[in-house]
């Protein structure tokens, strides 16, 4: 098999076009969560904080030449990502358990035991 041609059956497969969707999602998700903690959850919650620190921007709280307001946002976000991600895969969890049940229909075992029991009541 050539070179190209196993590069292009490795890249038109499902799972690495899923990933390139889910990394380009994903950086449109950390902007929009980046913009909720920096505009909405800043502002609102964590103001009087700030007022008590004497600044305004949560980026600017520094102890000497350590900049923790940057990494308190950083935390913020990414405890904001993992409890959406968190509610987005118990949610297809949930979701394909049931799809499993609905779809799995009898088991092998299932079907042996009703054919014992049908051969058993033909013999009657």
């Amino acid at each position: 098999m050539s070179l190209v041609k196993e590069f292009k059956e490795f890249v038109f497969k499902g799972n690495v076009l899923n990933l390139a969707v889910a990394v380009i999602i994903g950086a449109a998700f950390g902007a929009i969560i980046s913009s909720f903690v920096d505009d909405i959850i800043t502002p609102l919650l964590l103001a009087p904080a700030l007022k008590a620190a004497g600044v305004a921007d949560i980026n600017k709280l520094v102890w000497g030449t350590v900049k923790y307001g940057n990494f308190l946002a950083a935390v913020i976000k990414f405890l904001i990502i993992a409890l959406v991600l968190f509610l987005i895969i118990k949610a297809v969890t949930k979701y394909s358990k049931k799809e499993e049940i609905i779809a799995a229909g009898p088991s092998s075992t299932d079907i042996i035991l009703a054919e014992i029991r049908d051969e058993l009541k033909r013999k009657r």
